[in-house]
């Protein structure tokens, strides 16, 4: 994991000074206990499908990724070189816990797992993602998921 104390400048200095967004709304509401929620992991590892397009740049776009996906299904493309890729290369769970997910609806934990899931690349400007994470409400919604599993990266 990259910290702030051991990074040279200028590349310290720049991320330290990176405005923080903050939100008019709070997203956080109620509803039916864990064991009843449907799941979706939503990570910014810019991980997708070896057959789909990879990251570029920091569009803020996202990428689909189907529940019956396995660890030799997906590849990384991240674009920051600071960024270390050794777990997941390791263990696709450090990035994308999809095998945690599925061990949890199998202990009915979780109600179920959501037939979709998605990743971002991240570092992208939250106001650039804010037209796709809209879309990607839509997908939740039409998946009834009800609760997501955020994994920043």
């Amino acid at each position: 994991m990259a910290r702030l104390d051991t990074m040279p400048e200028p590349m310290r200095s720049h991320l330290a000074d990176l405005p923080c967004p903050t939100f008019d709304t709070r997203p956080w509401v109620s509803g039916p206990p864990l064991s009843r929620r449907r799941v979706a992991i939503i990570s910014t590892a810019g991980v997708h499908r070896r057959d789909d397009r990879p990251f570029e740049g920091m569009s803020g776009d996202f990428r689909v990724i189907s529940r019956t996906c396995t660890a030799k299904d997906l590849v990384m493309t991240h674009v920051s070189t600071n960024f270390d890729r050794t777990g997941f290369q390791q263990d696709w769970n450090v990035v994308f816990p999809l095998d945690r997910l599925r061990e949890l609806a199998y202990d009915s934990t979780i109600g179920s797992v959501a037939d979709f899931h998605y990743s971002f690349m991240g570092a992208a400007d939250p106001a650039v993602m804010e037209t796709a994470a809209e879309k990607l409400a839509g997908l939740l919604t039409g998946d009834k998921v009800d609760a997501a599993l955020l994994v920043p990266v």
